[in-house]
């Protein structure tokens, strides 16, 4: 056997599949085996292995071990001459395998070697290459200093930002997204260190490599695709304090002899610090659209009262008593951010229209409390009427700011709306198209383009390859999907490089209902699939909840007229406070055992009821129950909860 390739999995199905596709064209004439070893994931992986890929040998763990146990399951029960190391979030080009190995074969110093790697957007990724993490590198890299200097070859070691990304050189650490080993290596100088759960485990076994007195070798002449950051957020706490922790293993574990005791002292101070930082960006992502609606909106209802006060009521003698100011005011623009989160105003991407819908009814609310309130505390409805054009003005403007200076998460007018090439033969465009229709996305366009350049285009196409960049510019394209069953990676990631970075790139594998790509390394790849996700949009969950709080609140102040009226009265005022509590939703999916159907749908609360109260009889089957919990994830409503709720009332 020539080569092993074991993959690691938890938990991204989708992912896991490309990469699969992608190995499966690159080990065509290479005697080769791949091994998947599955941390217990939930998300129907192992069932896609055996549908799709039988030849996949697959280890099933029943926990969750750790990225450095599940490699070395797969490597002790492997054959090959060369082992491989490789991410599930990964694409590799079709000769990947064979112009590493021939370099492998032609250079019997080498231990180990990297490729050159990209991100979902075709740019390079630094870790490709990296040094040694010396206590001084590592300093440079905590402290930023790897990023304000990053050709420096003493600042930017870390990445080994001083050699060039498309030529050979030795580097002293691979990346553990693809870490190709000679057999005899992993022989002389161990396995993975299963002391470091995540992370850390690659910079421990390439330092160990050249310990062992072989070479590592960066190889750019091939590239994968790294979805980087699928599993975790690198701006998250948990990434921080897990990555950084793994780092002082290994300072202890190879650097005792020299300062490790002080350098420890510093790495956690920077621990500390980056996790600070992470806390800081998590919050000011989430609150500073709120914040600055708060904060505006106060000082100009506040100037609108000082204003009418002075200039119309009191006519430059005076204005309103604090009480306004300090009360009145203050709960006025609390119910204006209220309706607005329930209207979808603070929802990402931020939006003008709902967020000024929920001020308008937030208007009609306050108009509605105004009216119960007493005299002395009605100071004027021309404050609520100047204040809702106020706040409607300003929640407009930053949002419109937002969207010119092209912030993140900021979306205005029709760039809400997709607009699509997919490349890639007749058959395939038009199974790519069907998929793009059922999703959520609502594509505003889809143009196809042919990858073959001396074939007749169908009556439908745009044009070829050659003829993108002017489509382009002209339908005004900001998303492209490659079909890869047409098309090889090479050529995939050859015009993700050449083409604009502002565009965003996908992935649609062959038979498959699913189509990945990756904007970001800060968040999940983003991910085209059937929908059957609407249960769990921001908006649906925020109706699922307030119709929870409504019901169950209303249920225990009528609960002494009702108990009339319900079979059970006692067990609906406990279930009132149990969904009241949050702990319940008043509806949930059907209960099954050991169902994967159930596991891949969308997660919410355990229900009191279920969809089954719609249905006239009862001893449902496995199959009827799954079936209508996939429509009610799929095509969830608020009316049915409310239909469900009164159903399972009367038959209860």
């Amino acid at each position: 056997m020539k080569l092993s390739i074991v993959i690691v999995n938890y938990n991204v199905e989708h992912f896991l599949e490309q990469c699969l596709f992608s190995v499966r064209k690159a080990i065509a004439n290479i005697e080769a085996e791949v091994f998947v070893v599955d941390n217990n994931s939930v998300d129907g992986s192992l069932k896609m292995l055996a549908d799709k890929f039988p030849e996949v040998k697959v280890i099933a763990n029943k926990d969750n071990v750790g990225f450095s146990r599940a490699n070395n399951q797969a490597i002790r029960i492997s054959t090959g001459e060369y082992v491989l190391l490789l991410n599930p979030d990964t694409v590799v080009e079709d000769d990947t395998f064979t112009k590493t190995i021939e370099f492998m074969d032609s250079h019997p110093d080498a231990g180990g070697l990297g490729v050159k790697m990209v991100d979902g957007k075709g740019r390079f990724l630094p870790e490709s290459k990296r040094g040694l993490p010396t206590p001084a590198t590592a300093f440079y890299k905590m402290f930023g200093l790897t990023k304000l200097f990053p050709h420096s070859k003493r600042f930017a070691r870390y990445y080994l930002g001083h050699l060039d990304n498309d030529e050979i050189n030795e580097v002293e650490i691979l990346a553990g997204a693809f870490m190709l080993m000679r057999r005899e290596t992993l022989d002389k100088c161990g396995l993975l260190d299963e002391t470091f759960f995540m992370y850390g485990e690659d910079i421990d076994l390439s330092y160990r490599i050249t310990l062992a007195g072989y070479k590592n070798y960066y190889y750019p002449k091939t590239r994968i695709i790294h979805y980087k950051g699928e599993s975790t957020k690198k701006t998250s706490v948990n990434y921080v304090l897990v990555f950084y922790k793994a780092m002082e293993i290994f300072v202890r574990k190879h650097f005792a002899d020299k300062g490790a005791k002080t350098f420890s002292f510093f790495i956690n101070l920077a621990i500390y610090f980056k996790a600070f930082l992470a806390l800081l960006s998590q919050f000011f992502s989430k609150a500073v659209q709120p914040l600055l609606d708060t904060i505006l909106g106060y000082a100009g209802l506040a100037f609108i009262g000082y204003f009418w006060g002075n200039t119309m009521v009191y006519e430059g003698d005076g204005t309103y008593p604090i009480t306004l100011f300090a009360i009145i005011l203050p709960i006025y623009l609390l119910i204006w951010l209220v309706t607005s989160y329930f209207s979808g105003g603070y929802d990402k991407p931020y939006k003008v229209a709902p967020a000024v819908g929920g001020v308008f009814l937030g208007s009609l609310l306050i108009l509605i409390l105004y009216a119960l309130l007493p005299e002395s505390l009605r100071f004027s409805r021309a404050l609520i009427l100047l204040g809702m054009i106020w706040v409607s003005a300003e929640m407009s403007l930053t949002r419109w700011i937002g969207y010119l200076l092209k912030r993140p998460n900021f979306q205005y007018g029709k760039n809400a709306k997709k607009r699509f090439l997919v490349i890639g033969s007749e058959q395939e465009t038009n199974r790519v198209e069907q998929l793009l229709q059922s999703t959520s996305i609502k594509p505003d366009f889809i143009g196809a383009i042919s990858p073959f350049e001396n074939q007749e285009l169908p009556d439908d196409f745009l044009g070829t390859l050659k003829q993108v960049p002017e489509i382009i510019q002209i339908y005004k394209i900001n998303e492209i999907i490659f079909c890869s069953k047409d098309i090889s990676h090479q050529l995939i990631i050859d015009k993700m490089e050449e083409w604009q970075s502002s565009l965003d790139y996908k992935i649609a594998p062959e038979d498959t209902l699913s189509i990945i790509g990756s904007n970001s390394i800060n968040t999940r790849g983003d991910l085209y699939t059937i929908d059957i996700k609407t249960i769990n949009t921001n908006s649906n969950k925020r109706k699922k909840r307030l119709f929870d709080l409504l019901s169950s609140s209303l249920g225990i102040i009528l609960w002494v007229f009702l108990v009339f009226f319900i079979n059970k009265p006692f067990a609906f005022l406990k279930n009132c406070f149990k969904v009241l509590s949050g702990k319940y939703s008043w509806i949930g999916y059907c209960e099954l055992e050991d169902s994967d159907a159930n596991r891949r749908l969308p997660k919410i609360k355990k229900g009191i009821f279920d969809p089954s109260a719609n249905m006239s009889r009862v001893g449902l089957s496995k199959e009827e129950k799954e079936h209508l919990n996939l429509m009610y994830a799929r095509d969830y409503s608020l009316s049915k909860d409310i239909n469900f709720f009164f159903r399972a009332l009367r038959k209860s």
